[in-house]
């Protein structure tokens, strides 16, 4: 059963009441600096947080809840991008107890309560004077969607803070929802999946069955073509057939990955292993055939779409900045009920390569969408300007459709959460970084560790116990895939750590070290040859993170689709994150048609190029940029 204690360790995104693994709340794991994660999480409250509210003031998305609907302004889900906003200052005023931060939180929401009818109802776009009327267009409407966001920051405030305005109007909301779209009402979905794994949080912060009820509803009739069809297809909105007969993950990236969440949430409180298989089934499928080696999903720009098994373009990658926050929620999840390592594999490639990419490094301008090849230097756009969601190839300070600064947000106040778990025996480290941990195990048996590391620029991290339980408790650790000759030490004993899991089990007291050692050397990653458009090619790694050639670190005229990387010769770490590797510079071909009866006989300059992570591209201004790279 969901728990009654709101507030009890300081709130997580996602609280399920079973599982294999437990989730620790913002009180139990705080990020610390100097740390990657801890530095990220520190601009997002610095600088992010204003910047974004800024802009919800200036588009006058904000305003829309006081104003009068003919001045209303923005897309029909304009909402929510105030609603993940008011998630991310719940989850930071958690984090960090800043009255400043509820004050502007409460103001906030001051303003949205006041925009909700009697009934329950709240959407700025619909029902009131010379506005289309209420669920008049549930293909495209998203007001459904919108709830989902306004019901997961009430859910934030819950947890980080107790009941208050929010919550009251989220409950509201949600019972409307429940009357309206229940057995015997409306019996169709929102086009865009969000409310679902909304709802089944709500059901555990409050334990009314209603709540989890509707969300089941609403997963069982997802795929029996309630929706119109469109040009993109019922798949777009994942109404094609019945989540539990889908082999893969399709259509719409972002609309599925919520969609997921959702179900793994259902099956999980209402204990169906079907569905939770269905789902996990499906992830396992598309991580296989439709993942871009950042992580990234959505090789389709026209409907921010999956494409088909192996179709995953470098240069027209969509790979969606909310999209792989949805990615996240759902391989979380996955990890909690199941307890794979594969899970937090994957969430640990994701952060690393895409949602550390987005963020400009003052945390004031996003990428949308995360090309892995970028051919055209581009314009950087002016700080006060709003530009079209996908059409910046630099990142830029908002978008007409502005969705991914406030997930980012959102997801850097609450990002602890996703480090480690607990179970009735001990801890389980899933993401490496300098933090804390205060842990109460089962029978009130409490651990404290801290987290020292520089994780990912050196593979070298200490675990100190500084307070232990007298009985036996496990402490596990995640070692990735790539990490072949990991080791571990502990009690003056080394051993070698393979991929998956490793676990020391007894005799770890207070004042005792751990030391695992991940080998973060350069190397380099070949692609399935199925995957047509980068066959042939090569792309390097550093532990977790995807490398890149940059224009600015070429010689000038030279193109980054001149070079052909050598396998022959050895990359070369030159301990400041960035990577040397041998390449040939192909030389210009004059002609006047491209194709010939033989093999072109190539002419070429042979250098070194240096390579630098994913993530920082585009910090230094214009560039055109590759990931992977033709062999020599």
């Amino acid at each position: 059963m969901p728990t009654s204690d709101w507030t009890g360790r300081g709130g997580t995104p996602a609280a399920p009441s079973q599982g294999r693994f437990r989730p620790l709340g913002l009180r139990e794991v705080v990020l610390r600096e100097p740390g990657f994660w801890g530095h990220h999480q520190d601009v997002n409250r610095q600088a992010s947080l204003d910047h974004i509210e800024h802009w919800l003031t200036k588009s006058g998305w904000l305003g829309n809840f006081t104003s009068a609907p003919e001045q209303r302004q923005g897309r029909e889900f304009s909402d929510t991008e105030v609603y993940k906003f008011l998630e991310a200052l719940a989850w930071e005023y958690g984090r960090t107890g800043d009255p400043a931060i509820d004050e502007r939180f409460r103001a906030i929401a001051g303003q949205v309560a006041a925009a909700q009818q009697p009934d329950g109802y709240l959407n700025t776009n619909f029902g009131r004077t010379g506005q289309p009327s209420r669920y008049s267009d549930l293909e495209w409407g998203h007001e459904l969607y919108s709830y989902g966001h306004l019901i997961q920051a009430a859910v934030a405030r819950a947890r980080t803070y107790g009941r208050d305005e929010l919550v009251d109007v989220a409950v509201r909301a949600a019972d409307h929802l429940c009357d309206v779209f229940g057995a015997g009402g409306i019996e169709s979905v929102c086009g865009h999946a969000e409310v679902e794994p909304a709802l089944v949080e709500l059901y555990r912060v409050t334990g009314d069955p209603r709540y989890l009820e509707q969300a089941r509803l609403f997963i069982e009739r997802r795929g029996r073509q309630t929706l119109g069809d469109i040009e993109f297809g019922r798949a777009y909105f994942q109404d094609d057939l019945p989540l539990r007969d889908a082999t893969v993950l399709r259509g719409h990236a972002v609309r599925a990955m919520y969609l997921s969440s959702g179900a793994v949430d259902v099956a999980v409180e209402t204990g169906d292993p079907t569905l939770l298989d269905a789902v996990a089934k499906q992830w396992r499928t598309t991580v296989a055939r439709r993942v871009y080696l950042t992580g990234g999903v959505g090789a389709r720009h026209q409907d921010e779409a999956f494409g088909d098994d192996f179709v995953l373009p470098p240069d027209r990658a969509y790979s969606e900045t909310c999209a792989s926050v949805g990615s996240v929620m759902l391989a979380w999840r996955l990890l909690l009920a199941q307890g794979d390592a594969r899970y937090a594999d994957l969430i640990e490639r994701t952060l690393f390569n895409v949602i550390a990419t987005s963020p400009a490094d003052d945390g004031k301008r996003f990428f949308y969408t995360n090309t892995l090849h970028q051919r055209t230097l581009g314009v950087l756009p002016p700080a006060d300007e709003m530009v079209p969601r996908a059409s910046s190839n630099l990142r830029a300070p908002w978008f007409t459709v502005s969705c991914c600064p406030t997930n980012l947000a959102r997801t850097f106040a609450s990002l602890a959460t996703y480090l480690a778990t607990a179970d009735d025996g001990g801890i389980q480290i899933h993401q490496y970084a300098a933090a804390s941990l205060d842990v109460t195990l089962s029978d009130d048996r409490h651990v404290l560790l801290d987290v020292d590391t520089s994780y990912p620029a050196s593979g070298q991290i200490t675990i100190r116990v500084r307070r232990a339980p007298d009985t036996p408790w496990t402490l596990t650790l995640r070692i990735p895939p790539w990490a072949a000759g990991a080791t571990i030490s502990a009690g003056g004993v080394v051993q070698e750590a393979t991929p998956g899991w490793i676990s020391i089990r007894h005799g770890l007291d207070e004042g005792d070290t751990v030391f695992l050692h991940l080998p973060v050397e350069p190397r380099l990653t070949f692609p399935d040859p199925r995957v047509d458009a980068v066959r042939g090619s090569v792309a390097v790694e550093r532990g977790p993170v995807v490398y890149c050639a940059e224009s600015v670190d070429l010689p000038a005229g030279v193109s980054v689709d001149a070079l052909q990387l050598d396998p022959s010769q050895p990359l070369t770490d030159d301990g400041s994150g960035a990577v040397t590797a041998s390449c040939r510079i192909l030389a210009p071909i004059d002609g006047d048609w491209p194709y010939a009866s033989n093999p072109p006989e190539p002419v070429f300059d042979k250098t070194t190029v240096t390579l630098r992570p994913y993530h920082s591209w585009a910090s230094r201004g214009p560039s055109t940029m590759r990931v992977w790279l033709p062999l020599a």
